[in-house]
């Protein structure tokens, strides 16, 4: 075998276009360490869509990760589904990945990130402006997916038109976050509403995923025989969440209908074979789930939707 000295290894990685690369120890939009470097877009084509994930963001949370997965299920059985996928339980790490469709003429960006510099960043790796962005979507109304809505004082996305579920604009522009009112409440009169089964724009279509929050949406993007499923939070961790449906997470807010969610749609993807791009999953958030005992399985992209 050839040996691969790390000297030849680090040349190797400086052929790789910065551009598209956060520099090791560069600070993100989020104010933490990007660590060794890595892309902020991957794209692939669904039918005649473009799809892509893009890196807005991503942290490492210091503490007991049973604090916010696994809250109903004991110590042990934690720690064995952790060891088992050779991760921590005394830290977790996020990614931060809004998606991006090209589709009809149409530039349609779900969810916005942490903050405008974050998606900014991640849109430029994919040759894109804030200005190109036609459609927002917004999944959910928490605050890493409405962050980048507002610029300072201005939208980050000026000519684009607004979406969201009309369940979740209800619930938070009566019960609104600090978030909300800093990036929802400036763009309100804008934003159009639907409902589970209606269009979005060409290929796309809205499905109730609520649990997670009360109007929760994922956008299933078809073109020809080719499906992703974009599912926002409808699960948090491709363990602690995905693999182990049933398992409370702090974030959701009614854990019941988001455990059940979480079964009727990856049971869904796992029988029909259909990719889901998950919003905090691995980056490049881009996967396929297959049944697992009583759970299921999470089975990263490598190069299939590329070939």
């Amino acid at each position: 075998m050839t040996d691969i000295t790390r000297r030849a290894a680090l040349a190797g990685a400086a052929a790789i276009p910065a551009a598209a690369m956060v520099p090791t120890g560069a600070a993100l939009a989020d104010g933490h360490s990007a660590g060794p470097a890595q892309p902020l877009a991957r794209g692939f084509a669904v039918g005649d869509m473009q799809a892509t994930a893009l890196l807005a963001g991503t942290r490492t949370f210091e503490g007991d990760a049973q604090g916010t997965f696994g809250m109903n299920v004991d110590a042990e059985t934690f720690k064995a589904a952790s060891d088992a996928a050779f991760i921590p339980t005394d830290k977790s790490q996020f990614f931060f990945t809004p998606t991006i469709v090209a589709t009809g003429g149409e530039l349609v960006l779900f969810d916005t990130g942490l903050n405008a510099a974050g998606i900014t960043a991640a849109l430029a790796s994919a040759g894109y402006t804030p200005e190109d962005v036609t459609h927002v979507v917004i999944t959910h109304m928490h605050p890493d997916h409405i962050g980048g809505l507002m610029n300072e004082d201005a939208p980050t996305f000026a000519n684009a038109n607004y979406t969201t579920g009309k369940g979740e604009f209800t619930f938070w522009s009566a019960n609104p976050s600090e978030a909300y009112t800093a990036n929802m409440a400036p763009l309100a009169e804008r934003f159009a509403f639907v409902e589970d089964g209606a269009s979005v724009a060409p290929g796309i279509t809205a499905m109730d995923m609520s649990g997670h929050t009360p109007g929760h949406m994922g956008f299933m993007l078809s073109s020809g025989d080719d499906s992703v499923l974009v599912t926002a939070d409808m699960a948090n961790h491709y363990v602690w969440s995905l693999a182990h449906p049933d398992w409370e997470v702090r974030f959701d807010m009614d854990k019941e209908a988001a455990a059940a969610t979480r079964r009727r749609v990856l049971g869904m993807l796992a029988a029909e074979k259909i990719p889901m791009l998950g919003y905090h999953m691995p980056f490049p958030a881009t996967g396929f789930v297959d049944v697992d005992g009583d759970g299921f399985r999470w089975v990263p992209e490598s190069y299939q939707l590329m070939l």
